[in-house]
């Protein structure tokens, strides 16, 4: 795209038109755009835009953030994109000399998108394709400097810190550290410089009474020091900042301990100095944490400083961030070698009545949030997310400081929630919140177990805590008074499930159920939660606690109460009664008379969510309840399925009618599990399903894949012989060899090929393996992955133990000769080995040993090398410690908050397929080795046990050995 006055009208229009409150020119501007953008200079045009004065300021700043999509875009796509328009390397180079001088000079809206777009260039760039720019960046910092240009000085630190950021989490590599440096050598320097300026001249303009405009640019600045400190400081302690620590430290410390009341005065100005006091406790936090030996000398005075500063923090939310980083490091230094620091008399007293009772006591703003925010409230007070809550850190300080003092801690609290309690029992209406703090003390100082759901307390007796003080919450008539001491109640009994036994769990298992009719979000969701982990529960031996028997006499009343509290204001999305519902079909006995009002329930809710995808953690859990519901109920009574055919298809017509992408997978999904419940013959909709299904279009989406080719194995299954009509297996090869062509999806096209070779006779399948090796061998020349070839190695040996090896040898030679000798040496021996999970090692493994024992190939006296190491193999491959060889899946995955429907496909576990076992006559491959060496071995007395000794290394002869004696066999 050329930059011209024409081009720049027309990009103008466009950017006007996509502001537009009428949907039809936004819509037009915006497929405009979306043409302009495929080609050539098309960024550079924009950029030019947003730079160019004369157009008004709204369409460079929409403009401004089409260029930062842009570059996101297609700067560097990844490699399953399809888009093949990138930026040109010469539209990059010129973009990259202009960008810098045109952020600097931006209004503030447009300088913050293009100092994004920046740190996208620099993600992929910097610094070896871009080596110009930390000198730019240099330079125009020492020149805004010098002119005491704030402004400009602010963006090309806040450019920097975005920059720097990569060094804070990333994995410490060697190009990583080459970058940081670079970085060093170049910025460290500068940067002091600027900080020690800036340093000054707070000091001196706070001395001399300076105003809050003059001060709160210059905090900005020190603020952004503070966090490219931390960002260069992350992996290690580089040796400039060693060597200049005491003047960093110094100058932090004073923002820890100087007033600057012209700043403080005003609540956006305390804001302003809070931020860079909590950024100065994140870097001695960091050094405590990783430079304990190198920063000692400042400990004493930063300590001193902090505790300080926490006790003059008020409660007021504006200031959490500062107490939250303040506490942490204080928990950081009560878990170090200088703990002592709490060994005097009376600290660990006075940081419980100081800071932490104080912060765990609830305030206005918590009730607040309870009230109008309930998904926040839970995220934060729930989910364990909340370490940067002052609620939860200042029980980390009490835990960190256990470490070392557990008895003065343990007592010291002890005494403190009876008072509380004591306090609550004297007054509950006035004083519930100190009832609230002493339950919420208990929860938060539990200790996990490692790896598992169990917690563990020496702060009270749980059961007896459980008793006097949580049921009468649990058995208060009014399920709508004091909602917080009743969701702490209902936390207490979820997080302390597995210490209270079931009689008594089970004999509150009708008040649970009453607290989903409450009012407050928040109760019916901890109520839903509490049930649905209790479903969870294992005793010894891997058994469920409660099982369907337990539901059964409280089903019908818990499943009206799930769906009514789906009813509630604000609750018609709510993941955590969804989830119950789903967990409790999981468990409970589906009879027809629950199935019935369970499937019209959850379709109306799809039906609603199907208008606007809003939640996909709560769809999913719909789709996830659908599934259980079709396997459980379907599965006890076949009659049942035409009843959910008749509820289910029209939603599922909806979905893929009026494109609801977002459900595609999931629709798929279910469909298949349809498919796989019928009994043949399946009726005509299906097959029209199936011909829809065989349309290209349908397969372009990566996230739709996986589950079109469930449905694709699901109806490969059941209407074998419909494949082979009206060219269809044509149709599904052709969908088949696309899919193993690509990297991202070549397994799911073994998936295909596999239930192939599974549903159909030979004879329908032999014309077709001529394209099929073809296919396979051109992707094999092209690419190695490790996936591609263990895939291939598990399809080779399903066609032969299901047609033979010399079917299997012959179909692969009519293709090139001597092709199968190749693919046996170069690709199966040596990768057997890494083959995982159960069917697939057991049909790895037998499929070798017919190798081993049937083919020319390896019988032949010229192949006594390849014979040895296929057996070497094969041993190496059965002796692998069990843990090694399954892929263990959980019982019911819980899906991640942040899943969205664009990202990745997500699986239905309660639709998931069945793996057949294609041997199930064979029970035991060790066995099935063994006996057939020994028969091998009788016809050939003596030849054998040499091959073995020469090719086996020493383990595998031991384990060869062991496994003869096992099974009674010998290998003479």
């Amino acid at each position: 795209m050329e930059w011209n006055a024409e081009n720049l009208q027309f990009l103008s229009q466009c950017f006007l038109h996509t502001l537009s409150p009428a949907p039809e020119p936004r819509r037009r501007a915006e497929a405009s755009l979306s043409e302009a953008s495929q080609q050539a200079n098309y960024g550079l045009a924009v950029l030019r835009l947003v730079a160019e004065p004369t157009v008004d300021d709204q369409i460079r700043q929409a403009a401004s953030v089409n260029f930062k999509n842009h570059l996101k875009a297609r700067w560097a796509p990844d490699s399953s994109s399809d888009d093949e328009h990138t930026i040109t390397e010469a539209e990059k180079e010129q973009i990259k000399a202009l960008i810098v001088s045109l952020m600097l000079s931006a209004a503030p809206k447009i300088q913050g998108q293009l100092s994004e777009a920046l740190v996208l260039i620099g993600k992929h760039d910097f610094p070896k394709r871009w080596p110009a720019l930390l000198p730019e960046l240099i330079s125009r910092l020492q020149n805004a400097s010098s002119a005491g240009d704030y402004a400009a000085i602010n963006g090309i630190l806040g450019t920097a810190n975005s920059i720097f950021k990569k060094f804070r989490y990333q994995y410490k590599t060697n190009d990583l550290l080459l970058d940081l440096k670079y970085c060093l050598d170049h910025f460290a320097a500068p940067l002091l410089e600027i900080f020690i300026k800036t340093a000054n001249m707070i000091e001196s303009a706070n001395s001399s009474g300076g105003s809050a405009v003059v001060l709160k640019p210059r905090f900005e600045s020190q603020r952004l020091c503070c966090r490219i400190f931390y960002s260069l400081n992350f992996q290690d302690l580089p040796e400039f900042f060693e060597d200049h620590m005491n003047e960093w430290m110094t100058e932090m410390q004073k923002y820890l301990t100087t007033n600057y009341p012209a700043l403080e005065s005003s609540a956006d100005g305390l804001a302003v100095v809070d931020e860079l006091r909590a950024a100065v406790c994140e870097n001695i936090n960091l050094y405590m944490e990783q430079n304990e030996e190198e920063f000692q000398n400042f400990l004493n005075g930063f300590a001193l400083s902090v505790w300080n500063l926490l006790s003059n923090v008020s409660q007021v939310s504006s200031r959490d961030h500062l107490a939250v980083t303040a506490i942490k490091f204080l928990t950081t230094v009560s878990t170090s070698v200088h703990h002592n620091l709490f060994a005097g008399e009376g600290v660990i007293p006075q940081i419980c009545q100081g800071i932490v009772i104080p912060n765990v006591r609830l305030r206005d703003e918590d009730e607040e949030l309870f009230e109008m925010n309930y998904i926040e409230f839970i995220r934060r007070d729930m989910e364990g997310s909340d370490l940067d809550t002052r609620r939860r850190i200042a029980c980390e300080l009490l835990k960190g400081i256990a470490t070392n003092y557990k008895p003065q801690v343990t007592n010291l609290v002890s005494v403190q929630i009876q008072n509380l309690l004591s306090s609550f029992a004297a007054n509950p209406v006035g004083n519930w919140k100190d009832k609230d703090c002493a339950i919420y003390l208990v929860v938060s100082l539990a200790i996990k177990k490692a790896g598992g759901t169990s917690v563990s307390t020496d702060l009270v007796d749980v059961q007896n805590f459980f008793l006097t003080v949580i049921v009468p919450e649990l058995q208060s008539q009014d399920v709508n008074g004091f909602p917080m001491l009743k969701a702490g109640a209902l936390k207490f009994f979820t997080m302390f499930r597995n210490h209270i036994p079931k009689p008594m769990a089970l004999q509150f298992f009708p008040d649970l159920i009453r607290f989903l009719r409450a009012e407050s979000n928040v109760v019916h969701s901890y109520a839903a939660s509490c049930i649905e982990k209790l479903l969870l529960v294992k005793d010894e031996g891997g058994r469920a606690r409660y099982t369907s028997a337990d539901v059964s006499p409280v089903l019908p009343q818990l499943m009206t109460n799930l769906f009514e509290a789906l009813k509630v204001p604000e609750s018609e999305e709510n993941q955590y009664v969804m989830k119950c519902i789903m967990r409790v079909l999981g468990v409970a006995d589906i009879s027809r008379e629950i199935a019935d009002p369970c499937i019209t329930g959850l379709i109306l809710i799809l039906n609603k969510a199907c208008e606007n995808p809003k939640n996909p953690v709560f769809n999913h859990y719909i789709f996830e309840s659908l599934a259980v519901l079709l396997k459980r109920a379907c599965g006890k009574d076949a009659s049942l399925i035409s009843i959910f055919e008749r509820s289910l298809f029209p939603s599922l017509q909806k979905i893929l009618g009026e494109d609801v992408t977002e459900f595609f997978p999931y629709a798929f999904q279910l469909l298949a599990q349809l498919v796989e419940l019928n009994r043949p013959p399946i009726s005509s909709a299906y097959i029209q399903i199936f011909e829809i299904l065989l349309t290209p279009d349908l397969w372009r989406k990566a996230s739709n894949v996986p589950a079109l080719v469930r449905l694709l194995q699901a109806f490969l299954h059941k209407v074998p012989h419909e494949l082979n009509q009206e060219g269809r297996l044509t149709q599904v090869l052709g969908i088949s060899y696309k899919l193993v062509s690509a990297r991202n999806t070549d397994e799911q096209g073994f998936y295909v090929l596999n239930t192939i070779i599974e549903s159909l006779d030979y004879s329908v399948i032999a014309p077709y393996f001529g394209q099929i090796w073809s296919a396979l061998f051109t992707v094999l020349q092209g690419k190695q992955t490790g996936r591609f070839i263990k895939s291939l190695l598990i399809y080779m040996s399903l066609f032969l133990v299901k047609h033979g090896s010399k079917n299997l040898a012959d179909t692969m030679n009519a293709i090139q000769a001597n092709i199968f000798q190749v693919i046996l040496v170069q690709f199966w021996i040596s990768n057997l080995k890494l083959i995982t999970g159960v069917i697939e090692t057991k049909l790895t493994a037998v499929a070798s040993t017919r190798l081993l024992c049937e083919s020319p190939a390896l019988l032949d006296a010229a192949a006594v090398e390849h014979w040895g190491k296929m057996l070497d193999s094969i041993v190496t491959l059965l002796s692998r410690p069990e843990q090694d060889r399954v892929e263990e899946e959980p019982e019911m995955p819980d899906i991640a908050e942040n899943v969205g429907y664009s990202a990745t496909f997500v699986r239905l576990h309660n639709a998931g397929k069945t793996e057949d076992d294609p041997l199930k006559d064979i029970r035991d491959p060790k066995e099935f080795l063994v006996t057939s060496l020994a028969r091998l071995s009788a016809l050939s007395p003596g030849r054998y046990p040499q091959i073995i000794n020469q090719y086996l290394d020493q383990t595998n002869q031991a384990e060869l050995l062991r496994l003869c004696s096992s099974y009674n066999c010998t290998i003479v």
